[in-house]
């Protein structure tokens, strides 16, 4: 069914309110995957707050604009494009969900992508896809910060510990005193 010219700027305009308020955008090239294939990818991005979709280039240049946000790149219309919108997600566990995705079933292709507030290239995406994620991060930082925390915590446990060593050392000579003196005495 064909689309009329005042439904074409209707949907532009929801795509545009989309664009603008997801935490992450992907341009993908999709030729050569399998129906079977893209809702695999549309499943791995889903728990992630990721939609997958195939948009008409005309209707995302347009949404684009209409969203004030212009390509780097104008190659990025040249050829059918897959779109992943992420809301609210972390943008690099998307962009590790594409990039392991390409290497399983290479037909998919990374063209280019926009975090707010820079647009990045296809080259750029894997390197995004290579750091660690939001929650790998935070797991580093509590780890580092409970480190911090222990050692500070032994570092003043320390005199108190010793102090108790020397006392148990005095204890012992004490007694070795007083047990090694009473039978010569008797």
């Amino acid at each position: 069914m064909k689309l009329t010219k005042q439904q074409k700027k209707d949907k532009s305009k929801e795509l545009a309110v989309s664009l603008k308020t997801a935490s992450c955008i992907y341009f993908t090239n999709y030729q050569g995957l399998k129906f079977a294939e893209l809702y695999q990818l549309r499943s791995k991005l889903k728990p992630l707050g990721g939609k997958y979709t195939v948009v008409k280039n005309s209707l995302i240049e347009n949404a684009l604009k209409n969203a004030d946000m212009s390509p780097a790149d104008a190659k990025l219309f040249k050829g059918p494009i897959g779109l992943v919108v992420a809301q609210g997600a972390d943008p690099v566990a998307a962009a590790k969900v594409l990039a392991t995705f390409a290497k399983d079933f290479p037909a998919l292709k990374l063209r280019a992508a926009f975090v707010p507030p820079q647009w990045l290239a296809g080259t750029d995406v894997a390197k995004l896809a290579a750091l660690p994620s939001k929650t790998e991060l935070m797991g580093k930082l509590a780890s580092a910060l409970y480190g911090v925390n222990a050692s500070i915590a032994m570092v003043l446990q320390a005199p108190i510990r010793d102090l108790a060593y020397v006392l148990k050392a005095l204890e012992d000579k004490k007694s070795k005193e007083s047990g090694s003196a009473a039978p010569a005495a008797a």
